[in-house]
């Protein structure tokens, strides 16, 4: 076994394809591992999304190359990984982060809409990884990282095809890693607590009478960090499982979620 270096954290020569990546935790992930030396790849349902984060992407100094397509469709991501291997680089590094949620109470909810949810978060993944892995098979090595949630672990109200999707993409990371570690691939899986985005603002938005909302109360109280995380709290380790670092590492989800899943909560007073 070699001996630690600090070079085993470099991306330097690896080409990263990172799924629904033109904002948000996908574009905070694919900029950290483009600072650790990749090249950077990502996707969009639509051209207006494409266009979107190649503007984002270029204000922040990333020369990305984006693409359009469905990952829930097996033939546009068929597509994709053969223009991004010939455009940019074999695919060394998947992050599979695109995905969706419905807060909508089960009873309440279609069964299209419970459909949906599995099929981007969950379908999407298998399909991708299924699209990289003969590459990465063949060439010796591969690094796949799955955006997990604490749902991954946890219920909660109105979230059910979300938490299903997630606790199937968790067993669907140790499955890529039972079938495929022989092969030098490692499969692991980010588990984000409640991260601050432009999608949760209106939870985290001061009441008119100056107090916090109840949703952000209630994460506060839960989250022993006292705060919410940020997309970038999530780039170390997002790098550390896309490096040679984490060669030993597989079939793990990390999750950095400030300790609400180590954390019972506080006792009433």
């Amino acid at each position: 076994m070699a001996e630690f270096k600090m070079s085993d954290f470099s991306l330097e020569g690896k080409t990263a394809l990172v799924t629904g990546a033109s904002h948000g935790i996908g574009f905070a992930i694919a900029k950290a591992l483009h600072t650790a030396g990749a090249k950077i790849a990502f996707n969009e349902i639509s051209e207006k999304g494409v266009q979107n984060g190649l503007q984002a992407y270029e204000e922040a100094g990333i020369p990305a190359k984006g693409y359009q397509a469905d990952v829930t469709d097996e033939a546009q991501v068929t597509d994709l990984v053969k223009k991004v291997e010939a455009e940019v680089g074999p695919i060394d590094i998947l992050v599979n982060n695109a995905g969706i949620i419905r807060r909508i109470p089960m009873l309440d909810m279609d069964v299209e809409d419970f459909r949906k949810v599995i099929d981007v978060d969950l379908n999407a993944p298998f399909i991708v990884s299924k699209a990289v892995l003969p590459g990465m098979i063949e060439r010796g090595h591969g690094k796949i990282i799955n955006i997990c949630s604490m749902m991954s672990e946890l219920g909660r109200e109105t979230v059910s095809a979300y938490a299903a999707a997630k606790g199937g993409l968790k067993m669907l990371t140790r499955n890529i890693c039972a079938e495929y570690g022989a092969a030098n691939i490692q499969c692991n899986a980010i588990g984000p607590g409640y991260i601050a985005t432009p999608q949760t603002a209106p939870l985290r938005e001061r009441q008119a009478d100056g107090s916090r909302h109840p949703f952000d109360q209630f994460i506060i109280a839960k989250t022993p960090a006292a705060r919410w995380g940020t997309a970038e709290d999530l780039q170390g380790s997002a790098v550390f499982l896309a490096s040679d670092a984490s060669n030993f590492v597989n079939g793990h989800v990390l999750y950095v979620d400030g300790g609400i899943l180590a954390y019972i909560g506080k006792q009433p007073q």
